[in-house]
Formats: structure tokens, C-alpha cells, sequence
């Protein structure tokens, strides 16, 4: 038997750090030398060994139904290349064991920039329109084993989701 299914479309915001803030920090190039401020990555490493490498990934398209968060760090995304790319997230609230829907928000990325994700701030992508994207990631080394909390809007509610 078929479910059907309502599609919810989300708005891409121009990301702004201000914007952005509920669900962690923008970082954008700054000169060498500076030092450490707030404006750089407040990074949350300490659970583990980090990873940073780049992820390769293709044509994703806009359109998802599954939401991830991580509990033991943050999370830092950022496009090669320059090529802007498009993200869903939704405010962390560890108390609670699913994302609020009606605070789920996207945010279209430029390619000068990178973003650190907040401990528990749940996500969904990248996401993007080229052919391919690579992406480095700095996160644990055992963050999708054992730190990736998924929820599945499809299942729980029958709805999916499409960044425009």
C-alpha cells in the first residue's frame, strides 16, 4: 500500500553569521597572523580523534527526507573550488530526541566560506545543482559509527522536504 506523501518546501536564506547563529558559526578568510578570537571556529574535538579529509559527492540535487545530528562534536563543512552549495538544519535541543519541524530552516552556502556546525545541531546535506561537489569535513574519525543520529521525516510523518 502507498503512503502518500506531502513535499515542504524550504527556502534557501543567503547565509549570514547572525542568521546562521542558532545552529553554529560562519567562518570566513581572515589575515594571516590574527589572533584567536570568537570569530573563529569554536571548535568541541576533545571525544575522540579528529578527522578532517574530503569528501567527494555528486549531483545531490534538493530534495531530502532524513535529518542527522552529532552529540560528542562539532562539525565543520566547507564547498572546493568555490562552488556554493545549499544545507537544511534545524536548532540543537538534546533534551528532545527529533528535530522541530517547524524550526527546520536552509541556508544557501557560498563558496568562501565554511560553516561549524553546533554540537546536536541537526543537518541535512550538502546539497547542490553542480555535477560534483568535494567538501572537507572536520569532524571525529568515528563520528558516523558511532555519534549519527538520524531521524526519517518519510517514515515518522510521510513528509519530504525540497530546498528552493
Amino acid at each position: 500500500m502507498h503512503i502518500a506523501k506531502t513535499v515542504k518546501q524550504l527556502e534557501a536564506q543567503l547565509l549570514t553569521p547572525e542568521n546562521f547563529a542558532p545552529y553554529g558559526q560562519v567562518i570566513f578568510s581572515s589575515q594571516d597572523g590574527k589572533t584567536f578570537d570568537t570569530e573563529d571556529a569554536q571548535l568541541k574535538l576533545d571525544k575522540g580523534t579528529p578527522r578532517f579529509y574530503i569528501m567527494h559527492l555528486e549531483r545531490r540535487g534538493r530534495k531530502f527526507h532524513k535529518i542527522t545530528r552529532h552529540v560528542q562534536c562539532t562539525q565543520c563543512l566547507g564547498s572546493l573550488a568555490g562552488k556554493d552549495w545549499l544545507i537544511a538544519v534545524c536548532p540543537p535541543n538534546n533534551e528532545v530526541k527529533e528535530p522541530d519541524l517547524e524550526n527546520i530552516s536552509a541556508f544557501r552556502i557560498p563558496g568562501n566560506c565554511f560553516i561549524k556546525l553546533d554540537i546536536g545541531t541537526w543537518h541535512a546535506g550538502p546539497y547542490f545543482e553542480h555535477d560534483s561537489v568535494d567538501f572537507y569535513n572536520l569532524e571525529l574519525s568515528d563520528t558516523n559509527v558511532v555519534d549519527h543520529f538520524t531521524h526519517d521525516f518519510l517514515q515518522s510523518q510521510q513528509i519530504e522536504f525540497e530546498i528552493i
